[in-house]
């Protein structure tokens, strides 16, 4: 293998061995997932049918009516039941049969393609230099039959650009390596592609199965459980009626729900560093293998709640391009980088997706970020005249501005830090409603890409609002002229600096006529 100086460290050897055939397939030569793919999407939909159409029969063989034939039929009532059913059956296998036939996959140089339908043909593709994420991904299903499914995330509000579903679990770690080593700026040699090894890692930290029930326990899944069973138990003390304890039913899967999300989150998480980026593993019956590559995470996310403040737990979050809102629970899961850790491992985890912090004092910085309030770290907080319409947050909300990345700070019971680097930063807006404008302060709403991290300056002086609205555009534009090449082990060339004209200052934001238009 033939690479630039700066990628040697990323062709280490790992312990996988690479098939040629795999990593050096000819522009032309398209290629298959396991065959056994057919049954690991399928198994659901097959039992589904059997299950809905064998009730019946069995409901009739418990209630001793006669299952297997009536009066006068000759007994071919079931013959006939159980060719429908496998006739079904069949249909639908191969219904799955010809899905995998039509779907083929290539990976080239600059790009993964993926072909894919019958009667409606798909063709998808993603740029290599593009792919924000790889995941690997094994079923429950799939980790018996030791295969695994391939995710390459890209910018587009958060559908997988490229899956391969599924193959053997060696070659889907193989092509990851290929792929990030292409993405990366890695050149393969055609002549010797075994060559190509999956780049080391260093393992960061590790979460005991302890701590993640215990987090579980202590979640804010538990508060709404509280809440939900007071709120059902005067309810029905008031309307002296039991009716209302139906309630329980709905408010305990969602009980169980939450408690899941957290614990197969949460459990055998392991997080890592490569040159591949950062690597993390979790899952309790599903396992998950996600990789991000370095510069992808667009904005942190730091929470504890209520509950988590007697261990002095947090929980850390981040917003990917192609991972969406997080509006569902597999979302939310691959958007979490520390389902629960200490403020030292919190630390960690920043250092990972933020290695330059752009202050002298980083501990001292986030961590009053974290647990601070007042001018703690150096950050600018609401005014005093806020505290009416923020009693209990006023003295947290804030914002520090670091020499990389803007930090956000907020919330009083559930407290929040939020982390933008300045060259992810898309937009701003300035926001001011009725009462802030009565009390003079504003808010100050970074837009990045989707996901569960929404950084906004809560109530800020309405001066400062403005200040920080046009210098945080200066460094954006000015971050993003110096930010590095998508190929992360390309060299960096110093692009030419340009200054950019100091904006004015604004002391009233209700002054149409001079402020200028609050969007950028």
């Amino acid at each position: 293998m033939t690479s630039e100086p700066a990628a040697e460290s990323g062709s280490q050897h790992s312990g996988v061995v690479p098939d040629p055939a795999l990593l050096a397939a000819p522009q032309d030569e398209w290629k298959r997932v396991h065959i056994i793919s057919p049954l690991v999407r399928g198994w659901i939909a097959l039992v589904a049918i059997i299950f809905f159409a064998g009730r019946d029969w069995f409901e009739s063989l418990l209630s001793g009516e006669d299952a297997v034939g009536l009066p006068g039929d000759g007994g071919a009532r079931l013959p006939w039941a159980i060719a429908i059913i496998t006739g079904v059956v069949l249909l639908v296998a191969a219904g799955f049969l010809l899905s995998w036939y039509f779907t083929r996959y290539q990976v080239t140089e600059q790009h993964v393609k993926v072909n894919s339908g019958i009667i409606f043909r798909q063709n998808r593709q993603a740029r290599l230099d593009r792919v924000q994420a790889i995941d690997v991904v094994q079923p429950f299903l799939a980790r018996i039959f030791g295969l695994a499914e391939l995710k390459f995330e890209v910018a587009d509000a958060g559908e997988s650009a490229v899956k391969l579903a599924f193959l053997k679990l060696k070659d889907a770690q193989q092509l990851r390596a290929t792929i990030l080593a292409r993405a990366a700026g890695v050149t393969i040699d055609p002549e010797h592609p075994d060559e190509i090894q999956e780049a080391p890692e260093r393992e960061v930290l590790a979460l005991t199965p302890r701590r993640v029930f215990g987090a579980a326990a202590l979640s804010g899944t538990t508060i709404f459980l509280i809440l939900a069973l007071v709120a059902v138990i005067v309810l029905a003390v008031l309307a002296r009626t039991g009716a209302l304890l139906a309630i329980v039913i709905p408010v305990g899967l969602a009980v169980v729900g939450g408690y899941w999300s957290v614990i197969n989150t949460g459990f055998n998480f392991r997080a890592a560093i490569s040159p591949d980026g950062i690597r993390i593993r979790y899952g309790l019956l599903d396992t998950r293998t996600q990789t991000v590559p370095p510069g992808r995470v667009q904005a942190v996310g730091i929470i504890q709640s209520p509950l988590w403040r007697i261990k002095g737990w947090y929980k850390v979050t981040v917003n990917v391009a192609g991972y969406g809102a997080a509006a569902s629970g597999e979302s939310q899961a691959r958007a979490t980088i520390l389902p629960v850790g200490t403020r030292d491992e919190v630390l960690q985890i920043l250092a990972l997706v933020l290695p330059d912090p752009g202050t002298e004092n980083p501990v001292d910085v986030f961590t009053a970020g974290i647990r601070g309030r007042d001018n703690d770290g150096g950050f600018v907080t609401s005014p005093r005249r806020a505290r009416p319409i923020a009693p209990l947050a006023w003295r947290r909300n804030g914002f520090k501005v670091t020499d990389t990345a803007l930090l956000v700070r907020s919330g009083a019971w559930w407290r929040q830090l939020a982390v933008v680097p300045h060259e992810r930063t898309q937009s701003l807006a300035v926001h001011q409603g009725p009462l802030a404008r009565r009390f003079g302060v504003a808010d100050v709403i970074l837009h990045t890409t989707p996901g569960p991290v929404s950084p906004r300056v809560v109530q800020t002086g309405q001066d400062a609002a403005w200040t920080l609205f046009h210098e945080q555009a200066r460094r954006a534009a000015d971050a993003r002229r110096r930010s590095g090449p998508e190929q992360w082990m390309r060299p960096v060339e110093e692009p030419q600096r340009v200054s950019m004209p100091q904006p004015p200052t604004y002391s009233a934001l209700d002054r149409p006529d001079e402020a200028p238009n609050d969007n950028r």
